[in-house]
Order: structure tokens, then sequence, then C-alpha cells
């Protein structure tokens, strides 16, 4: 079974559907949305969303990591890294819909 993706347009698509905004409405609500989550986390915020998870900024170290075909060394930069913890609300979630989906094949 394939996976499928929510792109931006099937999920603004979705905003217009459910709350009837009109498409540019809901365009901008989402990528305001993404604005302030990324403006957040370029501050080193947490962004905590009830029920969904949490987003947090990791700090990876420098270190010397190596091509493992060419054995070849060579130096990894530091950098940020963005880390999601789902809540148990949402891990439940998705679990349930998982076992329902298993139980009707």
């Amino acid at each position: 079974m394939k996976k499928k993706a929510i792109t931006k347009a099937v999920f603004i698509n979705h905003l217009n559907e459910t709350i009837g905004l009109s498409k540019r409405e809901c365009q901008i609500f989402f990528e305001t949305f993404l604005e302030v989550l990324m403006n957040s986390l370029k501050k080193q915020c947490d962004v905590k969303i009830v029920n969904f998870g949490i987003f947090k900024i990791k700090k990876k170290k420098e270190r010397i990591g190596r091509n493992p075909k060419t054995k070849v060394e060579v130096l990894i930069t530091k950098r940020n890294v963005v880390k999601f913890k789902a809540s148990e609300f949402l891990l439940n979630t998705i679990n349930q819909s998982q076992s329902n989906l298993d139980e009707k094949q």
C-alpha cells in the first residue's frame, strides 16, 4: 500500500470546505501558522500544541563522520535540527485508527 502525503493545497482545500473561509483566507491562515511556528523555533522556543505534540530545536555537536563506502573521514559541522514529540492523545488516536483498519481487513 502506497503512503499518501497531504500537500499544502489539499490542506487549504480541506480548511476551505470545513470552515467555509475563502481559499485565499485559508492560504493566509496556513502560511501565517507556519511562519509563527518557524519564527518561534528560530528563537529557540519550544512550540507546544495541546493534543498534538511539541516541536523543539536540538543542537547537534560537531563530530567526525565516515563515508561507509570509501572510509574517508569527514567533519560534520554543528547544526540545529527540529525534533517533534507527539502527544499521548495523538499517539492513542493514531493507534486506535490503525487497529480499526486492521480489524476491517
